[in-house]
Order: C-alpha cells, then sequence, then structure tokens
C-alpha cells in the first residue's frame, strides 16, 4: 500500500473537522468560524461560507433527516461528564457518546443508557474518538474506541471488549472508517495519518504532516482519504492497494485483508486461508514451499505431505529480520530477495550464501526448476537483458541481449525456447541456442509455454487470448486479464484480483497441424484436450495420409485394439475394397462393409454382400440407395425407392417440393389413417400447391377437425368454416375470430365488430367499434359516430349482462355512450348546416337542435363537436324566428371564442344587425313543462329540465320539439309484468272517486305520490289532474303510481322503454292522447309519428340506430 497526494490546500486557521457530500463529489471543512467547500476531483475551493460567529468544531451531512419526522422537539439528556465525541450505530437505534472522564455510554435513541463502559485510565484518559464499523455485512455491531491513554480497542454492542487494547504511542485526534468498515484512519499528536485494519493491525502511514492532525476522512465508496491539520493544511490522498501475489503450475497464493493469505488450488478449486496478525509486503510460492514477508520478519510454510491436492500449510522456518526488496522468490532451501539491481540468496535459517549484482534493474524473476537446492532463476533486466541464474553458482549465464525492456519471460517446457514480452507489448520468441528471433507477435501484455507441449504458448492483449502452434497463425478469443500459467488444456488468467483456470479445447492448433500433414504434432495436442469428433477426423486424416501408426494410437486411445479391424480400415483407404469387406465381415463389422460400399455406390456389391440377410439391413440399403438416387438428381427414381423402403415422410417431400400432386394423391389414399403425420405432411403439401380439396379430403381422413377448420379459414371458405362450427361448437373462437379479422382488413368493421360480438370476443368487440367511433369523428362523420356510440353503449350493456364483476363499470359507460350518440347524432345536422350551401332541415328545427346541443354541453364539448357552430346556427334561426334576446346572447358568447375566418364577417355583421332587434323574444318560441304547465326560458341554465318543477323534457329525435311525455315510477312491490297487465286492463272510469295527492319524504328521496282512498273510480283521469301541482322545492320529485293509477290509464297513453337485464324499464305517460307518437323498439327514441315514418320512408331504417323497418322487434 502506498499513498499518493492528489491535491494540498492551506485555510487560515486549525481544521477541526471535514465531511464528504454522500455521494463524494464536495468535502465540507471546518475552519475556524468558516466552512470551505472543496471540489474533491482538483482541490478547487467552490465556495466559503460564513454565519458562524464562533469557532465550528464538527461538521456532518444530512443523509436521512436530522431527528424523527413524528417529533416537534429535540429531546435532551444530562451526563456526568463532557462530551467529546458520539457515533450512531448502522440501524440507528444506538448512540454511543465518549467522555471526558474516560467512560463511553451506550444509549437507546430515547436516551436511555443501556451500556457503560468504564476505560481502565479513568478520567486521566479522555476518551477523544469513537465510531462504529459502518459493514452490514458482520452480524454484531464493533465500536472502535481511541483514547488519550494512547490506546485503541474494540467493543461490542454488550459492552464486553474484542481482544486487548492495543497501544498507539501517540494521543488520537480522531477516528473514522472507510465505507465498507475494512479499514481504519487515526490520527493525532504524531502529525501523521495511520492506516490500520479493521481488527486494530497498523498497515502503513498514508501522509505525514507538520502539526497536529484533528480530522481524516475516507470518502464514500472510494480508496481517497481527507486529512485536516492544526495549522490548516488540507490534503488529499489516494491509496494504492498493490495486488500482492504468487504462483506455481496450479497453486496462486495472493493477499486478502492485507494480513491474510489465502492459497487456491485453481484446478480443484480449493482454497486454504493463512491468517496474521500483520501486513502482508510479499509472497512468494514454489512446489510445495511458500514465503510470506512481514514488516519484521519472513514465515517459510510447507505442504504436509506431497499430495498433489494437499492444501494444508505448517510454519517451517521463521526469519525473523527485517528486509527491504522489490521482489521474492522461494525455492526448494533458499529465498531470493531482489532489491533494484541486486540479488541476494539466503537460506531459510537467514544466512546470505550468496549475491549477484546486474548492470541494469530487475524487471522480472521466475524459478524455472531444477534439484533441490540448485534451482535454476531466469532473470530479465530493463536494459534487454535476459539472464539464467543457479542459486548454487556464483555467476550468471547471459542468454541473450535485446534492445528493449523485458516485462514479462517464460522458458518452453524442454529449456529450447523463450519468449519475451518488451515495453513495446511485443512477444518476442527466440531459440535458447542460436540465439535466433523466431517470430514475434504484437498486442501482448503477458506470455506463458504450455507444460506440457514444447511448441504451444499462449499471450494475452487487447482483450483477446492468443494461442500459437509452432510458427502457425495465431488463434485468437476473447479474455479478460493476463495470462500467467498454460498447464495442458487449462489457461491460468488473472483479472483484476481474481485467478481462474479456462478450459481451452485445442482443436484449433491440431487442425493446423493436421493441414500441414504434421499427424504426430496433431496427435500430442489431441492428447491434451480435444473432442471425441476431433480425435476420429484425427484417425481419418492420419489414414488417408498413410500415417498408421498415429492412426493405431488413435484406436488404442478409444479403447479399440482390433487389428484385423485397423487392417480393414487400411484396405480400404487402399482401395482394396473387396478384401477390406471381408475383413470387415471377419472382425463382426458387417455394418462397416455395407456403409463403404454405400459410401461408394457400389449397390450392386453390396447386395450381393447382404446376400438374403437381416431385412433390416436390406431396407437401410435400399433406403442409401434411395439417397443416392436423390443426390444424382433422379427424384422419380428416389421416390419409388424410398416407398419400398417405407420411408414414406421422404417421399412426399421429394414430391412435395417438385409439385406432384398426383404421386401426393397416389401416397395419401394408399396410407392407413392411423400414419397422422405422413398424412399431414401430404395434406400440407397440397395446401401449398393449391389443391384446398385434396387437403380436406386428408385431414378428413385422417380426422383432424382442427385443420380442417384451419384450412377452411386460410382458404376463406367461410361457409364451409361455418357449417363445420356450427356442428362442432369448440371451433366457434377459431372461426369467427379469423373472419372477423379478414372482415376488418377488407374494410367490412361493422361486419368484423358483429363477428367478435359472436364469437364471445367482446373486448375486441369493443376495440373495432371504439376505433369506428374515433375515425368517424376524425373524418366529422357524425351521423355514423353517434351510430357506433349507440352500438359501444348496447355493447356495454350486453357485457354488463355476462359479467357481474364488471357490471357497474359497464353500466357506467352505457349511459356515457348513450349521452354521446345523442350528442353527435344532434350535432350531425348543425354540421351539415354550417358546411353545406343547403340545409334539409326547417328553421324551427335547426333552432330546437341548437338549443338542445347548447344545454347538454355543460362540461367540455367532446371531440369533433364545435361550440362555434352551434352557436353560430343558434344565433342565425333565433334571429329568423324572433327570438332576438337569445340571438343577442349567442352572438356575445361568439366573441368571446376563437372563430373561424369564413364565419367572421357574417358573424360581425349579425352582432351589429341584432341590436337593432327588440331586447325580447316571441313567446310561440318557448317550451312548455307539460307536467307542471310551466313557459320556460329559451336559454335554460339547468340545462334541459324544467326550472319550476325539474321535470326532465323529452324529446322528439328529429325536430327536437319538447313532447308530451312525462315520465312515472311504479310504487314499490310492482313489477313489471304486473304494470304492463294492469295498463292492458284498461278498467272503465266511475264518477265517485277522491284522489289524493301525497308528497312523500324520507333521508334519501322526495316523491310526490298520487293515491285511491275510496276505490270509487272518478270520470276525471287523476293522472291529468294533479299534474299542474305546483312544487315549491329545487329537488325533482318523481311521479309514482300505484296499482289504481296503473289500471286507470289507457294503454295508447302509455310508452315503454322496455331496457334489457340489469336496467329498469321506463314508463311515459302522454298527455296529449291525440297527437301520435312512435318510438323505435330498438333504441327506444321517441319521435313525432309524422316525422318517423317519412324518415323511415326516406332511409328504410331509425335514423338513429339504423334498424331496418323489415326486421322483428327483438
Amino acid at each position: 500500500m502506498r499513498a499518493a497526494l492528489t491535491w494540498r490546500d492551506k485555510a487560515e486557521q486549525c481544521v477541526y473537522d471535514l465531511a464528504f457530500k454522500p455521494d463524494g463529489t464536495q468535502l465540507i471543512i471546518a475552519a475556524g468560524n468558516r466552512l470551505l467547500v472543496y471540489d474533491t476531483s482538483d482541490g478547487t475551493l467552490i465556495q466559503p461560507l460564513k454565519g458562524h460567529k464562533d469557532t465550528v468544531y464538527c461538521v456532518a451531512y444530512a443523509k436521512d433527516g436530522l431527528w424523527s419526522p413524528e417529533q416537534k422537539s429535540v429531546s435532551k439528556h444530562k451526563t456526568s461528564s463532557k462530551i467529546t465525541c458520539c457515533s450512531w450505530t448502522n440501524d440507528g437505534q444506538y448512540l454511543a457518546l465518549g467522555m471526558f472522564n474516560g467512560i463511553v455510554s451506550i444509549r437507546n435513541k430515547n436516551g436511555d443508557e443501556k451500556v457503560k463502559i468504564e476505560r481502565p485510565g479513568g478520567a486521566s484518559s479522555p476518551i477523544w474518538s469513537i465510531s462504529w464499523n459502518p459493514s452490514r455485512g458482520d452480524r454484531n455491531d464493533v465500536l472502535a474506541v481511541a483514547d488519550w491513554g494512547q490506546k485503541l480497542s474494540f467493543y461490542q454492542l454488550s459492552g464486553k471488549q474484542i481482544g486487548k487494547d492495543r497501544m498507539l504511542n501517540f494521543d488520537p485526534c480522531c477516528l473514522s472508517y472507510f465505507t465498507k468498515g475494512e479499514y481504519i484512519l487515526l490520527g493525532g499528536s504524531d502529525k501523521q495519518v495511520s492506516l490500520f485494519t479493521k481488527d486494530g493491525v497498523r498497515l502503513g502511514t498514508i501522509g505525514e504532516q507538520s502539526s497536529w492532525v484533528w480530522t481524516c476522512k475516507a470518502k464514500p465508496d472510494s480508496n481517497y482519504v481527507a486529512v485536516g491539520c492544526q495549522d490548516g493544511t488540507i490534503s488529499f490522498y489516494q491509496l494504492i492497494f498493490s495486488t500482492v501475489h504468487g504462483l506455481y503450475k496450479d497453486r496462486y497464493a495472493y493477499r486478502d485483508s492485507m494480513t491474510d493469505v489465502i492459497v487456491q488450488h485453481l484446478i480443484t478449486e480449493q482454497k486454504v486461508r493463512i491468517k496474521g496478525r500483520e501486513l502482508v509486503k510479499k509472497i512468494a510460492i514454489y512446489k510445495n514451499r511458500l514465503a510470506i514477508q512481514m514488516p519484521e520478519k519472513i514465515l517459510i510454510y510447507e505442504l504436509y505431505s506431497d499430495d498433489s491436492s494437499d492444501m494444508y500449510y505448517r510454519v517451517k522456518e521463521k526469519i525473523v529480520k527485517k528486509f527491504e526488496c522489490n521482489l521474492l522468490v522461494v525455492c526448494s532451501e533458499h529465498i531470493i530477495l531482489c532489491q533494484e539491481k541486486r540479488l541476494q540468496c539466503l537460506s531459510f535459517s537467514g544466512i546470505k550464501e550468496r549475491e549477484w549484482l546486474m548492470e541494469s534493474l530487475i524487471r522480472y524473476i521466475k524459478v524455472i526448476g531444477g534439484p533441490p537446492g540448485r534451482e535454476g532463476l531466469l532473470v530479465g533486466l530493463k536494459n534487454g537483458q535476459i539472464l539464467k541464474i543457479f542459486v548454487d553458482n556464483a555467476f550468471a549465464i547471459v542468454l541473450l541481449k535485446q534492445s528493449t525492456a523485458v516485462r514479462c519471460l517464460d522458458m518452453s517446457a524442454s529449456r529450447n525456447k523463450l519468449a519475451v514480452v518488451d515495453e513495446n507489448d511485443t512477444c518476442l520468441v527466440y531459440d535458447i541456442h542460436t540465439k535466433e528471433l523466431l517470430f514475434q507477435e504484437p498486442n501482448a501484455n503477458s506470455v506463458a509455454w504450455n507444460t506440457q507441449c514444447e511448441d504451444m504458448l499462449c499471450f494475452s492483449g487487447g482483450g483477446y487470448l492468443n494461442i500459437k502452434a509452432s510458427n502457425f497463425p495465431v488463434h485468437q478469443q476473447k479474455l479478460q486479464g493476463f495470462v500467467v500459467g498454460y498447464n495442458g488444456s487449462k489457461i491460468f488468467c488473472l483479472h483484476v484480483f481474481s485467478m481462474s483456470a479456462v478450459e481451452v479445447p485445442q482443436s484449433a492448433p491440431m487442425y493446423q497441424y493436421l493441414e500441414r500433414k504434421m499427424f504426430k504434432e496433431a496427435y500430442q495436442i489431441a492428447c491434451l484436450g480435444v473432442t471425441d469428433t476431433d480425435w476420429k477426423e484425427l484417425a481419418m486424416e492420419a489414414l488417408e495420409g498413410l500415417e498408421f501408426e498415429t492412426a493405431k494410437k488413435e484406436r488404442k486411445k478409444r479403447g479399440e485394439n482390433n487389428n484385423e479391424l485397423f487392417l480393414a480400415d487400411v484396405y480400404a483407404y487402399q482401395g482394396k475394397f473387396h478384401e477390406a469387406a471381408k475383413l470387415y465381415k471377419k472382425s463382426g463389422h458387417e455394418n462397416l462393409a455395407l456403409e463403404m460400399y454405400s459410401d461408394l455406390c457400389m449397390f450392386d456389391y453390396a447386395k450381393d454382400f447382404l446376400g438374403s440377410g437381416d431385412p433390416k439391413d436390406t431396407k437401410m440399403l435400399i433406403k442409401k440407395q434411395a439417397d443416392w438416387a436423390k443426390n444424382i438428381n433422379e427424384p422419380k427414381a428416389a421416390v419409388e425407392m424410398y416407398l419400398s423402403a417405407g420411408e414414406h415422410m421422404k417421399a412426399i417431400e421429394i414430391s412435395g417440393d417438385h409439385g406432384w400432386v398426383d404421386m401426393l394423391i397416389e401416397i395419401a389414399r394408399k396410407l392407413d389413417k392411423a400414419e397422422r403425420e405422413p398424412l399431414s405432411k401430404c395434406a400440407f403439401y397440397f395446401k401449398k400447391l393449391d389443391n384446398p380439396g385434396y387437403a380436406a379430403e386428408t385431414y378428413m381422413k385422417v380426422g383432424d377437425l382442427k385443420a380442417l377448420v384451419h384450412l377452411h379459414v386460410e382458404t376463406h371458405h367461410w361457409e364451409e368454416a361455418f357449417a363445420l362450427s356450427e356442428k362442432h361448437p369448440e371451433f366457434k373462437d377459431d372461426v369467427y375470430v379469423p373472419y372477423a379479422q379478414w372482415l376488418a382488413e377488407n374494410d367490412r368493421f361493422e361486419e368484423a365488430q358483429k363477428a367478435f360480438h359472436k364469437a364471445g370476443r367482446q373486448s375486441e368487440a369493443v376495440r373495432v367499434l371504439e376505433q369506428l367511433t374515433h375515425n368517424a369523428v376524425a373524418e366529422s362523420r357524425f351521423n355514423d359516430a353517434a351510430y357506433y356510440y349507440w352500438m359501444l353503449s348496447m355493447q356495454c350493456l350486453d357485457i354488463a349482462q355476462e359479467n357481474e364483476q364488471q357490471k357497474t363499470e359497464m353500466l357506467q359507460k352505457f349511459h356515457h355512450y348513450q349521452h354521446l350518440a345523442e350528442l353527435y347524432h344532434v350535432y350531425h345536422s348543425i354540421h351539415r348546416y354550417t358546411e353545406e350551401p343547403f340545409s334539409s332541415h326547417l328553421p324551427e328545427t335547426l333552432f330546437n337542435i341548437s338549443r338542445f346541443l347548447l344545454h347538454s354541453l355543460t362540461k367540455e364539448a367532446p371531440l369533433g363537436i364545435s361550440k362555434v357552430n352551434t352557436l353560430f346556427a343558434l344565433a342565425k334561426q333565433s334571429k329568423a324566428l324572433g327570438a332576438y334576446k337569445l340571438a343577442r346572447h349567442a352572438y356575445d358568447k361568439l366573441q368571446g371564442l376563437q372563430i373561424p375566418a369564413r364565419f367572421q364577417k357574417s358573424i360581425e355583421l349579425g352582432s351589429l344587425a341584432i341590436r337593432s332587434k327588440p331586447f325580447h323574444d316571441s313567446e310561440e318560441l318557448v317550451p312548455l313543462c307539460y307536467r307542471c304547465s310551466t313557459n320556460n326560458p329559451l336559454l335554460n341554465n339547468l340545462g334541459n329540465i324544467c326550472v319550476n318543477c325539474r321535470q326532465p323534457f323529452v324529446f322528439s329525435a328529429s325536430s327536437y320539439e319538447v313532447l308530451h311525455l312525462v315520465e312515472f315510477y311504479l310504487e314499490d312491490g310492482i313489477t313489471d309484468e304486473e304494470a304492463v297487465a294492469l295498463i292492458d286492463l284498461e278498467a272503465p272510469r266511475s264518477n265517485k272517486r277522491e284522489n289524493k295527492w301525497q308528497e312523500m319524504m324520507s333521508d334519501q328521496a322526495q316523491s310526490l305520490r298520487l293515491e285511491d282512498s275510496t276505490g270509487i273510480i272518478d270520470d276525471d283521469d287523476p293522472f291529468t289532474a294533479k299534474l299542474s301541482f305546483e312544487q315549491g322545492g329545487s329537488e325533482f320529485v318523481p311521479v309514482v303510481v300505484n296499482r289504481a293509477v296503473l289500471q286507470s290509464m289507457s294503454r295508447r297513453d302509455v310508452l315503454i322503454k322496455r331496457w334489457p337485464k340489469p336496467l329498469r324499464w321506463q314508463y311515459y305517460r302522454s298527455l296529449l292522447p291525440d297527437a301520435s307518437i312512435t318510438m323505435c323498439p330498438s333504441c327506444f327514441q321517441m319521435f313525432h309519428t309524422e316525422d318517423y315514418e317519412l324518415l323511415v320512408l326516406q332511409h328504410n331504417c331509425c335514423p338513429f340506430c339504423r334498424r331496418r323497418i323489415d326486421e322483428s322487434n327483438q
């Protein structure tokens, strides 16, 4: 570990505390009575903060608030001594207080003391800094305590001490943890910041200062440390933790937590941890030896046994002496220390036996094996020199000298070749004996020879692993990290701090050797690890190249020791086919002889060889002959052979691919109906070749009705599909859904909607209608939009009937869509009036329509409906009919709206012209309430209801005049069926009857009830007699009738809207029986009879719901 100073600044006064912003981008310094804000990236002073009149001793960033939001104030508690420091646990449940009298008090968040820790030094050792370990991985909370008795201690939450006190030899002023709790920072009177492990082991100095250190903190989630001193110095350091490790073959040792060493077996993935209490500075491993250098000693370990998988180490020797070295190497009986240009060889007892002095700095050193006590070292220097040194020889041997500095070295297994990576990232390979450069490759950062194969090496660099065999081209694959070893088919790779063994198949280099007919070398590579297919390929190539020894080795490798079989293969490759067949038969491998004749297309010889053998073999031979006929482009012959061999699928495929329908028909009719797969394949080709009739015949033979339905759907034979779905209702979805989609694709949306509805796909039916409605509005086809909204409402009513869970939502949508349907139906006339030069409507009709629409647009206008058009039509018709006051109001309203340019002139002229007219409306136009006989204003703020009795008006759906109808309600207990029966009775009226209106009041409703007290019927119609009753209240009081009143009504005077469930029926009484009213039995819209008959004659359907006159009422 080393510390690099990133930046430094000087404040005018003592720095008592500092704090990092939680994201680490800013550093807040408390210097005197000022706060200084620094940018941590470069030490720029962002801004000084003033406002404190006295010295600032503490500064902190709030992470989650200062106190609980439910608390209105901060609770206060007295302590026995001055508090010098405090720290919260990770969960915020406990607070530790450090006091001037040497006591540590641990309290809960309510302030109650739970644990009291009395330190040995008492009042003479004030607690100056405490901190809980922020690590969330530990099960127990750990409190670090530093006092001016110059001790560092650790405690659990219970107050129990962990381990012993650790002497510091200085007065600590500050103590803080790294973000994850792995390290501790301590600073104080020794004028430096020290780094400790979380267990209190000192690791080193971060930065020496010129005065006391009062504060030091680690930047969140990083290796940066900020330091504040007595003289105002602010320093910012980066800690650099180097990788301390060692590798020998398949054992890798590395430092963990700065004090421990982990040894990892790269093949078995076993790991063993050697715990230490001091900083580990260097590690070296060789065979069964492990050397660990600590600040004051070197420990040498050995394995318990010679077992290659043994992972248990014990201390063999201990050299208690301080050494300074750049590199450490261990051998069987020595340790080698590298000190820049000097190499020293020490025995395990610490005695220096030998020393070598080099011409340049040593950049790389590696043990390359040898007898115990006489091992060889490979040394690379900065000046490009490469030497070999034996530990028992005082003289170094120069292997070669190159012009560039050495970064990495390795020697091949037989010591004949040397691979070097230089400072230019070039891998150079030399012949050690001739010093000749064999080849070089770019983009290398490390290199390793294969320990089991002389001619193979690998090197890494640029995110790739490169494998090179002999002088063949490099084979590349992606790999992150550094290659440090190559053993057989395993490559050992170091990436960041983790070592892994990567299994690399050796197929690529094996095939490189095979291409050059180097069979022995290819065999050596295959032995390292290739697939079974690669082994077979090697044997075949060796036989073809007449390299019988290699082929024989390959067979032995696979466990085949039959010499006759091997000789048969040799004869086959030499062209002696009949001799080979005899040997195959003799060795019991007749199948190989058949394969040989088949591969050579010698089918006659194969048949002779087979004779009257196994029918399976005969069938196999015919199949192979068919394959051959197919390959030489004789498909007819191939089909016949496949059929005779029972390979129907292949015969069908060839016939289908060549479009031979007749052949397919013949095959399909000969096949049994149980052979579903070949028959289905025939049907597939019939469809593909546009012969749906034969496909249908085939599906009927198999009994695959579902496929038959899909066939009819795909070919758009809808009548046949409908007939099948009638007989088999389970296919209804399979028919009607594609039918609906086909209709939609062909722009027949209304039929598509009905098809979806019939298929039970309500959501799709609604979606189609919604899209149709939106399109109609966007294209200004408001009559269509009204019709689609009416259909949508009825769709919602259907869903409400079927789905109890969606009932409320669907009924709300029903009423909403009914309202929109009426609005768009009305607006259609206004749109035509404003857009077209001529109008088919009477002025009175347009006047009524405009008023109705204006009263209905109480909230925001629906999409496409223009208030400007509505007011413009109203203004024009009001003026024409003498409603000057209303016309003036409409023109005034238009002034506040955005008017299209084409209306601008007309509206301005109309606004001026209306000023000359009297300020009143014609009384003939004033609407009358048929319930209370009140004249209503032309412009009604309440909307389309009576201003006096609040009775909703009923309008004609063509002229939009107020109809002489009053809605009444049935008394509780009277069903719809009973009410209709009573009305149909039409009881004769008598003269003696006394009727009384009774006003009924309850918490939820107010109602006006017609009662009969004597049961004697009067000549006068009681319903008509009392309807002029003046209501005084502002709430609507409905008319509720009992059985007697229902019986007294005439069937001709009552109109009933017979809504399907769950809606209730609606009843209306006509107060002018002579004026005929017609109601559409489908949409229940009311019309004057003359108007309705005229419209039906014009359109042959209801103008609202488009029900044709020849349709049933149901």
